[in-house]
């Protein structure tokens, strides 16, 4: 059964990743599908900041439709960038954040509860950044896929695995598509 789970979160955990590449507001869609259906699974296979994380991003499929709907009657290629200090800051928060869950995570049968914490962490950081169209959200992506791939592997998740290792390739992809926007919507204000 979670085979066939797995298969549809993966489709459109796919599907999700190359509409937001594309800039198209129906990715929340997807997200909000895919992410649902990894709650089941990752709680079945005990990373529980995993199943979390994906808790929090149906939250943020339902944000980041508003956001990009009301963004979009503004400008489609509407992205940003961060400054150097709030990467800082972010970085450092999710350094904390992920000392603190792990360490309480230790104490409950948790699968290698730092790294869960790092990747759980990192993506509501970076799943914010989608959101808010920051462009340097995709090299966050690029750190922390490459963290879940060795978790999903260990767990012997093996479809998304190949998600993930397909999302490298895409995020690589998407830095490229929307640093062009960028530079449009900047060149335009």
């Amino acid at each position: 059964m979670f085979i066939a789970l797995e298969i549809f979160a993966v489709i459109f955990a796919l599907l999700y990743l190359f509409l937001a590449m594309k800039q198209h507001i129906a990715c929340w869609y997807a997200a909000f599908i895919s992410t649902l259906i990894y709650i089941l699974i990752y709680w079945d296979v005990s990373l529980y900041m995993e199943s979390l994380l994906n808790f929090y991003y149906l939250l943020m499929a339902i944000y980041g439709w508003i956001n990009w709907n009301k963004k979009s009657q503004i400008d489609k290629n509407y992205v940003i960038s961060w400054s150097y200090q709030n990467h800082i800051i972010v970085i450092l928060m999710i350094i904390i954040l992920t000392i603190i869950s792990g360490f309480s995570l230790q104490k409950t049968d948790a699968v290698y509860p730092y790294l869960d914490s790092f990747t759980t962490w990192a993506s509501v950081v970076t799943t914010f950044m989608v959101a808010q169209k920051i462009l340097s959200n995709w090299i966050f992506w690029i750190i922390i896929n490459s963290i879940a791939i060795f978790l999903n592997f260990d767990r012997e998740l093996y479809l998304t695995v190949i998600l993930l290792m397909t999302y490298q390739v895409m995020s690589v992809y998407g830095y490229y598509q929307w640093r062009k926007s960028y530079y449009e919507y900047k060149s335009q204000n």
